[in-house]
């Protein structure tokens, strides 16, 4: 399994591939949505899974949601928005957006894989 984990925080970027790395993942990484667009039109291998963090400069994570969603190449794509963004009104606009799921900084492994299992990463 493959996972892009997109942030302008270099510590959560190394957290989050700790996890996902425990998790059986092969992760890439970048520190924002124009640099996230770009891996994934690289990978040779398609990700099945992106946590994206909200802000970030550049382009913030909402927006970077909505440019995976318009791309019919990704509709299989799970996205987990990452944020300290902890308001009911964040999680509705992630989730309207294309978000499949969404995780409150600060965050363990244990929050991180039972999110996972409710997107059918683990039985």
């Amino acid at each position: 399994m493959r996972a892009l984990i997109v942030d302008d925080s270099r510590v959560s970027r190394r957290i989050l591939s700790q996890i996902l790395g425990h998790l059986g993942f092969e992760v890439v990484e970048a520190s924002n949505g124009l640099e996230a667009l770009a891996r994934l039109k690289e990978m040779s291998e398609t990700a099945q899974l992106v946590m994206v963090d909200w802000n970030m400069p550049g382009m913030d994570g909402i927006d970077f949601v909505r440019a995976v969603r318009a791309a019919p190449t990704y509709a299989n794509l799970h996205i987990v928005m990452i944020t300290t963004n902890n308001q009911l009104h964040d999680v509705v606009v992630a989730l309207e957006a294309g978000a499949n799921e969404y995780i409150m900084k600060p965050f363990t492994e244990d929050i991180v894989q039972g999110k996972l299992a409710l997107l059918g990463f683990f039985s």
